[in-house]
Order: C-alpha cells, then sequence, then structure tokens
C-alpha cells in the first residue's frame, strides 16, 4: 500500500541538497519557480548543459552550489539580480565566457568561486578575456583551419585538365601562325626522339 501527498509541501520548502548522487543530464529549467527556496545544492554530480536563465527567478535564494558537474555554456549574467545569494560557487566546470559584472552580492565572491573553468574569464580571476578562446570559437578556428587546407580533389582534376588543354591549344596556335618557332619545335622534337634512341642503344643493347 502506498500514500500519496497532494498538498503543497514544495510551498514550504526551504532547500535542496542533492549533492554527490551521480545525477545526469541537463538541470530542469523548472528548478528556477522554486523562488521561495533560500539554498540550492547540486555540486558533485555529472551534471551538464548551461545553468538555467530561469534562475534569475530564484530572487530568496541564500545558498548556490553548482560546483563539480560538467555545466558548459556563460554564466547568465541576469544572476547578478540575486541580491540575497551570500554563497555561490561554480568552480569545476566547463563554463565559458566573461564572469558577471561585479556587482551587487557578485561583488563579495572571489577567485575560488570560480577556480577549475579554465575558459572563464575576468575579475576576480586572473584571466583577461582578450587574451583567451572559448572552447566552441577554438573548435570553429579549428575546423576552419583543417577546410582551408583540404583540397577539394574534384575541382583540382577539372582545373588541371582545363589548363592543360588550353596550353596545348595554345602552343598548337603559335606553332600554325609562326613558321619560325614551328621549325624550332620540330627540330627540339627530333633532338628529344634521337637523344632517346641513343640512350636506349647505349644502356640496353
Amino acid at each position: 500500500m502506498s500514500y500519496v501527498y497532494n498538498g503543497s509541501i514544495l510551498r514550504y520548502m526551504s532547500g535542496i541538497d542533492l549533492s554527490c548522487n551521480q545525477l545526469t543530464g541537463r538541470i530542469p529549467l523548472e528548478i528556477g519557480y522554486l523562488n521561495e527556496i533560500h539554498a540550492l545544492n547540486l555540486s558533485h554530480n555529472k551534471l551538464i548543459g548551461p545553468i538555467p536563465s530561469t534562475f534569475l527567478n530564484l530572487k530568496q535564494i541564500e545558498s548556490l552550489d553548482l560546483s563539480y558537474n560538467n555545466l558548459n555554456g556563460r554564466i547568465p549574467p541576469q544572476l547578478i539580480e540575486l541580491n540575497t545569494l551570500a554563497v555561490f560557487s561554480i568552480a569545476h566546470n566547463n563554463l565559458s565566457g566573461p564572469i558577471p559584472d561585479q556587482k551587487a552580492q557578485f561583488g563579495t565572491f572571489d577567485e575560488s568561486t570560480y577556480e577549475g573553468n579554465p575558459f572563464l574569464c575576468g575579475a576576480p580571476l586572473q584571466i583577461n578575456c582578450t587574451k583567451i578562446e572559448s572552447p566552441s570559437v577554438t573548435n570553429v578556428s579549428n575546423y576552419d583551419r583543417e577546410n582551408n587546407g583540404f583540397i577539394d580533389m574534384t575541382v583540382f582534376y577539372w582545373t588541371f585538365m582545363v589548363a592543360y588543354v588550353a596550353i596545348l591549344m595554345a602552343i598548337t596556335a603559335v606553332l600554325h601562325i609562326n613558321p619560325y618557332w614551328r621549325r624550332k619545335w620540330f627540330y627540339f622534337i627530333e633532338v628529344c626522339i634521337t637523344s632517346c634512341y641513343c640512350f636506349v642503344l647505349d644502356n640496353f643493347c
């Protein structure tokens, strides 16, 4: 026998701690609508994807710990509007881009809040945003470099054939129009044939 409670239990929930549970997947957007909770701990899991922009609705949040996951993307700049936030950690993820402005509560967070995210930049980290390239940009740059170094063999063959035919036609036209170069050409062919004949006689006979 089981019992189902249909009341408004989440209305009175002040905190959620789901840390160290091997959770996978993305953080549900709906968590951002629990606007009465004061603490949310999702650390030490295997969560992926970006930090939900719905977190800006957590107006009563005092502690938010998303550290030690595989979150990526940028830190939503709207989070600086969480004026009650006193404890915040997104350390050891794969986040990238600039850290939100050091305003309001974000001005109180030190470097340990963001450590372990090699592609984050800006204060309080000692990494200048003009000297760092995000993973997505790096991937695109590598892709461009690979494509730029790739030769389309079909185009190459057609270009070579057209150039070859054009050169033959140009030589034929010159020899047809200019008797002097026509004689020179036949003399050159005769010399080549004679040289090849002598080479064969000397080496194979």
